[in-house]
């Protein structure tokens, strides 16, 4: 007898019966069936196909209740009843008993082949499945639209839903999910025909038809839920349910043009309302432009209108406003406008209509009215010093590009504006003031108000330009005049950095001046009275403009300045020096100090010479002082300045002494009176040698002025030729040192115009210079080509007339020649 080496298991089930068939098989000849039933307590892994070369057959009793039926083919199959589990156990128990006993006592034997077969057939559906799961579901949507309670509770609806879609009807179930929605939308959106007038009522009407709407297709989605995760989903250009609401919510809508149509206009009557100041429902205006936006009908339907409306409501308003208020407040009513309709974004408006509903308005309030703007209200604003509302103007200017307009105009009201300032001749002595009052102002503005923009920087630095050259040569000199004032000792409650402050402001308008060898010129000769008559406030401000000026232009432009500093300090040498000689102490006359100032002529200014009889004292000093100083410098020659000299004279009066600081011209003057109680006009010009004109202004200092030290006859302030003047012994003052002031003369026509020629002197040197410089370079020349290097390397306005006349002088002077061929050629002579 032999025995199988391994039990075989062939295991199969279809979806109708959970339970397992196993059979066991023994290598026997006659037709002896072993019947056995499993009933396993849970899932069994899969039976692994045993390798055997003989199959055994086995065959179930058809009578068997418990069984499966099968048809019997004479065959040795068996199929076992997993329902009887009583008797089976211990069957089995004893076979594998025996099993390993024989394995152990015989060889291996191959095992044959266990079949099992399903006898039950494949289950069918019944013939009304499909309509009766509909009609459930079609009463739950009807309930859902109707606001209505349904018996079918959601589980069993879902699994309607899933068991069409498992059976493959969820086309079938889709479309008539479909119709049976789009049937009670168009119910409801028809509803809403003729309804009441009031658009504010019928906007909610409106609402809560969408409401409801969204709030069933939700619901009908949530019980259809595996029809659209997998149906909808598995076939393409299908909509989802929900989409599928929206297309029908929008296709009825736009099929009832009375509802959209009175929808959108009650929307834009609302939202104009609401900018005119009333209080309008804003959720509601937010509940319905979602709803656009969820239909995607928001940007056809409702934006452009809404576009439209603003731009006319703006266009209206903002013509009015502007012609009943001042700019100011239009400007405060624009920027407050754009404020609502960017909140009017946030709060009910679509992201996408921000950007299109301000440029808008910005067009409408701004753009269209940007020169109405400007005309109106600008200079007022300027005048003012409205920084705020500047700045207003300019954050509001930059939204719509109009900068370029803003800054054109403020090019406009600088040079309008300062032209008065520097044209009107009879405030020349507030011009410099007042032209650095208006700087300041203006920089304030542009920090404050333009945002320091550079392009507005610019601006007004070309207009400063062109105002201080607009006079070529006279804000040159007022501006030197300036400093002089400001720089002179007599400036009481000005600190030194108050007064290092103002030298900074004037320094910038010297920046602007094209002519700066004017400046110089009148600057040298101020600085040259300060420093001489010991008018100067502070050595180390003047030093420091001096500075400031060789920083902005080289040292080359300093360098007499410079040289004038330093001839003060080596005369202060020369006259410690001369004061231990033995000339000084055996020479000069008793009772007498002098100081002298010897200066180099290349530095200073030109002084005209001036002839007075000095009295024998001063006289016998200028003599000894000169024998020692060109006794120290040999091949130099002194020429004495007596219109700059000054003195301290010591007078007896009947009511006590005094000293008296004067000018030389005063001292030659009054020491005549040491001689006689009384002299005329004549007299005293005979005496003196002094020319009419200072002698004239000389005698009214000391007569007609508020230190009257003579008396003139007959009284009066201008000093005739037949004048009288008597000492006035009656003279009384409360201070013992008293500071004769000289009648200053104002600077004629005549002398500006030596001042200017002189200037001219000098510009014709450059001018030579520039001319013999780049003819050396090019060798040969044009007319055209010369005057146009002239004019990039000149510092200095000069017409082209003036430069064509320093050409024909270097032609003459063989530093050029013309071209034999060509007159307007030029070529260089080595």
């Amino acid at each position: 007898m032999s025995l199988p080496t391994k039990r075989s298991f062939t295991a199969a089930n279809t979806s109708s019966s959970s339970s397992f068939a196993t059979s066991s098989s023994s290598h026997n000849n006659n037709n002896n069936n072993n019947k056995l039933s499993l009933s396993p307590s849970g899932p069994q892994p899969p039976m692994k196909k045993a390798k055997s070369h003989a199959g055994v057959a086995s065959s179930v009793d058809p009578t068997n209740k418990n069984g499966l039926r099968h048809n019997n083919n004479n065959n040795n199959d068996a199929v076992f009843d997993p329902s009887d589990t009583s008797s089976s156990s211990p069957i089995i128990n004893s076979s594998v008993a025996a099993n390993l006993a024989r394995k152990k006592a015989a060889a291996p034997q191959p095992a044959k082949k266990l079949v099992i077969k399903l006898l039950k057939g494949k289950p069918t559906l019944p013939t009304n499945f499909e309509e009766e799961t509909w009609k459930k579901l079609q009463s739950a949507i009807k309930s859902i639209f109707l606001k209505q309670r349904d018996n079918c509770d959601l589980e069993k609806l879902y699994q309607a839903v899933n068991d069409l879609c498992v059976h493959k009807m969820g086309g079938s179930l889709y479309e008539r999910i479909q119709k049976e929605c789009e049937f009670h939308v168009a119910v409801a959106l028809q509803s809403l025909v003729g309804q009441s007038p009031d658009l504010v009522v019928f906007l909610s009407l409106v609402e809560r038809c969408w409401q409801d709407f969204c709030d069933q297709m939700l619901m009908i989605r949530s019980i259809a839920l595996y029809l659209d995760r997998t149906y909808v989903k598995q076939t393409p250009n299908l909509r989802s349910l929900w989409d599928m609401g929206l297309h029908l919510f929008r296709k009825h809508l736009f099929s009832s043009l009375e509802v959209e149509n009175k929808t959108v206009t009650g929307l834009l009557r609302m939202i104009e309302k609401e900018r005119l100041g009333e209080t309008v429902d804003r959720t509601l205006l937010h509940h319905l432009l979602k709803m656009f936006t969820a239909l995607g009908i928001y940007s056809g339907s409702f934006e452009k209108p809404f576009l439209d409306c603003t731009s006319e409501f703006y266009a209206a308003e903002g013509m009015q406003y502007l012609q009943q208020s001042d700019v100011p407040d239009y400007l405060k009513h624009v920027e407050i406008r754009l404020h609502e309709e960017h909140e009017r974004c946030l709060l009910y408006l679509d992201a996408s209509t921000r950007k299109p509903l301000i440029a808008t308005a910005e067009s409408q309030l701004l753009d269209r009215h940007i020169a109405a703007i400007l005309d109106k209200g600008f200079m007022l604003l300027m005048d003012g010093h409205r920084a705020e509302d500047l700045q207003r103007m300019y954050s509001l200017f930059l939204r719509v590009n109009a900068l370029e307009s803003l800054r054109q105009a403020l090019n406009s009201y600088i040079r309008k504006t300062g032209q008065y300032m520097v044209m009107d001749e009879e405030k020349d002595k507030d011009m410099v003031s007042s032209l650095l009052d208006f700087k300041v102002s203006l920089d304030k503005i542009w920090e404050e108000s333009f945002s320091a923009n550079e392009a507005f920087s610019n601006t007004i630095k070309d207009a400063f330009e062109h105002l201080i050259n607009l006079r070529q040569n006279r804000p040159a000199e007022l501006i030197a005049k300036f400093l002089d004032e400001k720089l002179r000792a007599g400036n009481k409650g000005i600190s030194e950095e108050e007064l290092e402050g103002t030298l900074d402001k004037v320094l910038v308008l010297f920046r602007f001046i094209q002519g700066k060898d004017v400046f110089e010129a009148f600057y040298k000769k101020d600085l040259a009275k300060r420093l001489l008559l010991g008018k100067s406030a502070s050595i180390d401000a003047e030093k420091s403009m001096i500075s400031k000026l060789k920083t902005e232009c080289g040292s080359q432009f300093t360098n007499k300045l410079e040289g004038m500093f330093k001839d003060i300090e080596l005369s202060k040498e020369i006259n410690e020096s001369f004061r231990q000689s033995s000339q000084a102490r055996t020479k000069l006359p008793s009772g007498i100090e002098m100081s002298v100032h010897v200066l180099t002529t290349g530095y200073w200014p030109t002084y005209p010479p001036m002839d007075v009889r000095i009295p024998h004292e001063l006289n016998a000093y200028q003599d000894i002082f000169k024998e020692f100083y060109l006794s120290k410098h040999s091949g130099r020659r002194l020429m004495w300045q007596n219109s700059l000299g000054h003195c301290v004279l010591k007078v007896e009066f009947p009511k006590g002494r005094k000293e008296l600081a004067v000018s030389l011209f005063q001292t030659v003057v009054l020491m005549l009176f040491n001689d006689a109680e009384s002299l005329s006009f004549q007299d005293i010009k005979e005496s003196t040698g002094i020319e009419d004109k200072e002698l004239k202004r000389t005698l009214q200092s000391l007569a007609c002025a508020k230190v009257r030290v003579l008396q003139k006859m007959p009284k009066g302030r201008d000093v005739g030729d037949n004048d009288e003047f008597i000492f006035n012994d009656g003279f009384t003052a409360p201070l013992y040192r008293i500071k004769v002031n000289a009648i200053q003369m104002r600077e004629t026509v005549e002398e500006n115009t030596s001042t200017t020629e002189r200037v001219f002197q000098d510009r014709q040197y450059q001018v030579d210079a520039a001319i013999v410089r780049i003819m050396k370079t090019r060798k040969v020349l044009s007319h055209t080509l010369l005057i146009t290097e002239l004019f990039q390397q000149l510092k200095f306005p000069i017409k082209p007339a003036d430069l064509k006349k320093r050409i024909e002088s270097l032609i003459d002077r063989e530093y050029l020649e013309r071209d034999k061929n060509n007159p307007q050629i030029y070529n260089y002579l080595a």
